[in-house]
């Protein structure tokens, strides 16, 4: 995680120096002028001293830059990490304890007892309602 930043800073420095030292190069139309006798004895590095210079800090430059954006891709695929990484989520839910004998209630569907009537006894048969079909028993699993 420390890394990805220290990586993102030395990036940015990267991009900065590569910027500032393409601007200091002189453009393709400055040897003409320079012919003309413009130009030329105010270069810091004379006449061809100051492009092999600056030829030679770009392409380091340009090579870091790729190098360190390359890097930086491969560390963000994993991510550099959140900052509630390292401490744990909640507690899952326990479902609330059903009286014994009552089937388990699925969610979404309305309690197995009407209000009205009192629950069930264990080790007895559930009331049906009346005009209801008899319930028939549980098949058994072939043996």
């Amino acid at each position: 995680m420390v890394l990805y930043y220290i990586l993102t800073t030395f990036y940015v420095f990267v991009c900065i120096v590569l910027l500032l030292v393409i601007l200091l190069q002189q453009g393709k139309g400055g040897d003409m002028a320079s012919a003309f006798g413009g130009g030329s004895s105010q270069t810091a590095f004379g006449a061809r001293g100051g492009a092999t210079v600056l030829t030679k800090m770009t392409t380091v430059f340009a090579v870091l830059f790729m190098l360190s954006a390359l890097a930086l891709a491969i560390i963000g695929q994993r991510g550099p990490g959140s900052i509630v990484s390292g401490t744990p989520g909640p507690a899952p839910r326990t479902p609330a304890p059903t009286p014994a004998g009552a089937p388990p209630a699925q969610p979404g569907t309305a309690p197995a007892q009407p209000s009205g009537t009192p629950p069930a006894q264990p080790g007895t048969a559930p009331a049906q309602p009346a005009g209801a079909p008899p319930a028939q028993p549980p098949a058994q699993p072939p043996k």
